[in-house]
């Protein structure tokens, strides 16, 4: 095992095993979805997509089939706050503490040979800052440690996905200070709103348009700038949407039960989710939550939710909507509405 790896794992010692499960089941769920509009049946898609992807942390725990994801020989001995320098083979590398897709991220520079490791701190892609499925996370924090990075002056760039760049110092130091602006920009613009007026939370994103970009490095193919205002708003604004129902609001079900009553039935209300699908995807699929929350055992409309969904997640360009619309879609068709 190289240095690089014991020192990731020195950093997340205590939750190694959760984020890998967590990160791991979010990919195997994606893919389950897939292959369930592939027309496989639920069991034979989940085996599939576990064998695909070297099968679950539990099963690699529990037996020899899997062993992708089992604890290393060598465990971490080692720890640092904000700063460590370590030589390795009579070359130095400082590595630097910054808050990222983990509160305990890093980023590793070798002054010597002008190379810059960023870890996930860039990825050729809008920062996964803003992910929904994470624990709070700092995109004014992350922004900081791309500056941090750009006055080290690197020539090479190592970055955590995607390809180097080599020695193009110029092209780096672009890369690193657009990114910072671009999660800079969204923090600011999003505070601004909230301070504005505080509307509930889904209104104040309508309120923020992300900064634009031509930049490769800044297009929404992972995450993209609406999770990122969200997270945010979490931060400085709290969970609550600000509607006074939603504070200690009723089951879903009970709440679409009431609503399919006064629509004249659960078909009624997929009749319009259907044909308002035709020109706005985001109120459709509103409306076919409630279709599918009052009615879970109605094969019409269990079909009907899911190709909403597919065709949802057809029209994102973020890898994380498409793929949790995607699951949407898979659970619509086995009658399990998110309620």
């Amino acid at each position: 095992m190289s240095w690089i790896s014991r020192l990731r794992s020195s950093l997340r010692k205590n939750r190694l095993e959760d984020r890998l499960d967590d990160e791991l089941q979010f990919h195997i769920e994606s893919r389950v979805a897939d292959l369930l509009a592939e027309g496989l049946t639920p069991e034979d898609a989940r085996r599939r997509a576990r064998l695909e992807f070297g099968g679950a942390v539990q099963e690699a725990e529990a037996s020899e089939k899997f062993d992708n994801f089992k604890r290393p020989p060598l465990m971490p001995d080692t720890f640092y706050d904000d700063e460590l320098t370590i030589e390795v083979g009579g070359v130095r590398f400082d590595i630097r503490h910054g808050r990222g897709e983990t509160d305990d991220h890093s980023y590793v520079h070798c002054a010597e040979r002008g190379v810059l490791c960023s870890g996930d701190f860039f990825i050729w892609s809008v920062p996964n800052a803003g992910n929904p499925q994470k624990v709070q996370r700092y995109p004014w924090d992350w922004a900081h440690a791309l500056r941090r990075m750009a006055a080290l002056h690197p020539r090479s760039l190592c970055p955590g996905h995607g390809g180097p760049v080599v020695d193009d110092a110029a092209k780096i130091a672009r890369m690193l200070n657009e990114t910072a602006d671009y999660l800079d920009a969204i923090v600011d613009r999003t505070v601004a709103a909230m301070e504005a007026g505080s509307p509930p939370h889904v209104d104040i994103v309508r309120a923020v348009a992300p900064p634009p970009s031509t930049s490769p490095w800044l297009q929404p193919v992972y995450d993209e700038a609406e999770f990122i205002v969200r997270n945010v708003i979490r931060y400085y604004g709290g969970w609550w949407s600000g509607r006074p129902s939603e504070l200690k609001p009723a089951p879903r079900k009970d709440v679409a039960g009431e609503v399919a009553r006064l629509a004249g039935g659960a078909g009624a209300i997929l009749a319009r989710a259907r044909e308002v699908g035709g020109s706005d995807l985001r109120l459709a699929c509103h409306l076919a939550d409630y279709a599918l929350e009052a009615r879970p055992d109605d094969p019409e409309i269990r079909r009907a939710v899911a190709a909403l969904y597919e065709q949802r997640a057809a029209g994102e360009t973020s890898l994380m909507a498409r793929n949790l619309f995607r699951s949407a879609a898979a659970y619509a068709r086995e009658g399990r509405p998110f309620a």
